[in-house]
């Protein structure tokens, strides 16, 4: 017996009802599919469609309910129902067949950048014509918002529903930008802002915008996933919006939101996207650096977030734990970042190697936190005299050719935050867990010469060799 044979024979005999998705080239496991049928199945019983074996956009409306926003459910509808259905005869009709059913999201979550490109086409365009950039604008701000709304409709915020109850409108439009920057014309040209909107977009284009945007694919599959509750088990969530983890679950609103928080996680690497956790805030821990110091060292990887007066907020990626040390460290998996007004990152250009610097109590080199540039001139600083700091780029960062990222060269701010990412290695876990004050007597003895307060004293750890 050919058992290949006789295993596809399964596969596409397993419900004969999905033959025709089948012959359209449904990537569905036979388990998936029949999941995909039963659901097809409840949308056109409920729409009275069970004879003719189609449902309208009136049933599909039901189906979903409040967990995506009308817009979007108007745009899955009309993404399956141009599909072009092999029964000629349906061409007319303004309802959904099941075959155009199971080829939309066949096609949509596991087929490759052409399949799906030629699916999000059909989402986009909402009228006869040429597709113009200001449609793909505006199905792309139907789409960040649908994916903050289904998440925080489903209660999937994993820990940060308790920060920011809503997601501003600039943080919004920041992602939209962000997407659509990676987006080429046929001159080769990106997407560079309105002067764009009235370019026409081909085919080619859209497909060539999802192979090189993978979270434009990642948010679509969350809409299908949670917002129409199908092979939900199939998406890991985590690998999205780490869990946050914050020590006593003491309640603070985050400078990130979770729109923030997704895009950083799209850099990092996986093993640092499943949790991370607060190691230091300002409205925490208080406006120490001493604090700082004693907090984020030995930690592991980090993100360095920091707002400006301004309302500009920006910071870095530590690929390794901190040490206070008068050196450069780090290594080139580094990157610097800016969140708001803009979203964007900035890896290392290979110029240098000053990735990291963190240094407290020495009198001949400079006292901060610093990541790119050199001594005086970082691409960010953040000063031991707390709540000052630099960003210099003049024309850019020479370690990560990043530009100005606060809204002054020299900035003030309030608001820090610090967070580890994924769990601690046995390496950092078994690091002493001295105060930085322990560790440098220099900077001990300047803080009791000047009578200012050791902020850390009574909150560390007692090391266990003084037990």
């Amino acid at each position: 017996m050919d058992v290949k044979r006789e295993f596809r024979k399964a596969g596409k005999m397993g419900n004969a009802k999905s033959l025709s998705g089948q012959k359209m080239g449904s990537r569905f496991l036979p388990e998936e599919q029949a999941e995909v049928d039963k659901l097809f199945d409840a949308l056109s019983s409920s729409d009275g469609g069970v004879a003719t074996g189609t449902f309208s956009l009136e049933a599909l409306k039901s189906h979903v309910k409040e967990a995506l926003p009308p817009a979007m459910v108007a745009r899955l509808y009309n993404g399956m129902w141009r599909v072009k259905p092999t029964d000629r005869a349906h061409g007319s009709c303004r309802s959904v067949s099941r075959e155009q059913f199971t080829v939309f999201l066949s096609h949509l979550l596991k087929g490759s950048c052409e399949e799906k490109g030629l699916m999000v086409m059909k989402m986009i365009s909402v009228a006869e014509g040429p597709t113009k950039t200001r449609d793909v604008q505006k199905f792309t701000e139907d789409l960040v918002a649908s994916v903050v709304h289904v998440l925080t409709h489903r209660h999937e915020l994993r820990g940060w529903t308790w920060r920011k109850s809503t997601v501003p409108h600039d943080s919004m439009q920041a992602m939209v930008a962000q997407l659509l920057s990676e987006m080429k014309f046929q001159d080769g040209q990106k997407f560079l802002g309105p002067q764009c909107l009235d370019q026409v977009c081909d085919q080619a284009m859209i497909e060539e915008w999802v192979f090189h945007v993978p979270l434009v694919g990642v948010f679509l599959s969350v809409v299908i996933h949670r917002g129409l509750c199908l092979l939900a088990s199939s998406f890991d969530l985590s690998t999205l919006v780490p869990e946050c983890h914050v020590d006593g679950g003491r309640p603070s609103e985050s400078i990130l939101d979770v729109l923030s928080v997704i895009y950083l996680s799209s850099h990092l690497a996986v093993e640092h996207r499943q949790c991370w956790r607060l190691l230091f805030s300002t409205q925490l821990h208080g406006q120490s650096f001493s604090q700082l110091c004693s907090l984020i060292t030995s930690q592991g990887p980090s993100l360095i977030v920091l707002e400006d007066r301004d309302g500009y907020v920006f910071g870095g990626f530590a690929s390794c734990s901190w040490e206070v040390k008068p050196q450069f460290q780090g290594d080139n998996k580094c990157f610097l970042f800016s969140i708001a007004p803009r979203m964007a990152t900035y890896t290392p250009t290979g110029y240098n190697n000053h990735f990291m610097y963190l240094n407290y109590g020495q009198q001949t080199m400079p006292n901060g936190l610093g990541m790119g540039g050199q001594h005086h001139y970082f691409g960010l600083w953040v000063a031991a005299d707390f709540g000052k700091g630099h960003s210099k780029a003049k024309p850019a960062c020479t370690t990560y050719s990043s530009p100005q990222l606060s809204a002054q060269e020299d900035f003030q701010f309030e608001k820090m935050e610090v967070w580890g990412l994924g769990n601690l290695s046995e390496k950092d876990q078994g690091t002493n867990k001295k105060s930085i004050l322990d560790s440098n007597p220099d900077a001990r003895s300047l803080l009791e010469i000047s009578g200012r307060t050791r902020h850390s004293e009574g909150l560390r750890e007692v090391p266990k060799d003084e037990d």
